[in-house]
């Protein structure tokens, strides 16, 4: 596969990480894909929604309180005074903190709450600083996420072989139709499907993969992302597996989906 940076995105692409069940590789997906694109030179901001905050301290960081998007979305703070620079070059980080479990609640009494995401982001998208803004979306469908992908250009869904994958693809598809429709966000769309922790030795995975793949054609990334103990270690050490383990399986499959997803969004940009 080609590895060669692709030209820089014309503008900051907003892309949401998601899937309304949890373990499929989401905040995996989001660490590394950023870390493997900042690898690429390109300027990447992570957005951690999760009150978990797992892909905070996966790069590194501890949660504080108050540095966050929620005193964002309150209008308690100011964006600009909330990202958090990591310890790798290119990559910037709004952190999550446990206080982003109230969100929800705050959000829901303002007006246009779908929109409360957007409207945060609206000083970064203007200042043009990052090529890509990555959302880790909570593993719900609370208006948290809802608002987040109504900001968002495009969503990545992860996914394991395991049954009911395709029934939690047909959640999030709807989700995404019924954005569109109401005009909340009417050219968001499917990114890709991202294939996770694959175990090509098993019969499930296959045929999991294979269903994906007759019923989503193009949407789902020649990419998969294999099962790989050094990729389920690296979040302990508070670092990316392109820095934990750079020669393992899966940061290859990580560098490999990196440029795969830069490839597909410049043929948008192409389309637009």
């Amino acid at each position: 596969m080609n590895t060669q940076p692709a030209p820089v995105p014309a503008r900051t692409r907003v892309i949401a990480v998601a899937n309304q069940k949890g373990g499929v590789g989401k905040t995996t997906t989001v660490v590394n894909l950023a870390a493997t694109l900042a690898e690429r030179g390109r300027t990447v901001l992570v957005i951690d929604l999760d009150p978990q905050a797992n892909a905070t301290s996966a790069l590194g960081l501890r949660p504080r309180r108050g540095i966050s998007l929620y005193p964002v979305l309150t209008g308690a703070a100011d964006v600009a005074d909330i990202i958090q620079p990591t310890r790798y070059e290119n990559l910037n980080i709004i952190p999550a903190e446990i206080d982003l479990a109230g969100a929800e609640i705050e959000i829901a009494r303002q007006d246009d709450h779908l929109r409360s995401v957007q409207k945060a982001l609206h000083r970064v998208l203007d200042a043009s600083v990052f090529d890509f803004i990555l959302m880790d979306c909570p593993p719900s469908l609370g208006i948290l996420m809802t608002s987040s992908l109504a900001a968002a250009d495009g969503i990545v869904v992860t996914m394991q072989s395991e049954y009911f994958a395709m029934e939690g693809l047909s959640v999030i598809t709807d989700l995404i139709r019924r954005l569109r429709e109401n005009g909340v966000n009417p050219h968001l769309s499917i990114e890709g499907i991202l294939m996770t922790m694959y175990d090509g030795r098993t019969r499930l995975a296959q045929d999991v993969r294979d269903e994906v793949r007759n019923h989503f054609g193009d949407l789902v990334y020649e990419t998969i992302i294999p099962r790989n103990i050094r990729l389920g270690e690296a979040p302990s050490f508070g670092k990316p597996i392109t820095d934990y383990d750079p020669g393992s399986k899966g940061a290859q499959a990580y560098r490999d989906f990196a440029v795969e997803f830069e490839r597909r969004v410049r043929a948008k940009e192409a389309q637009a």
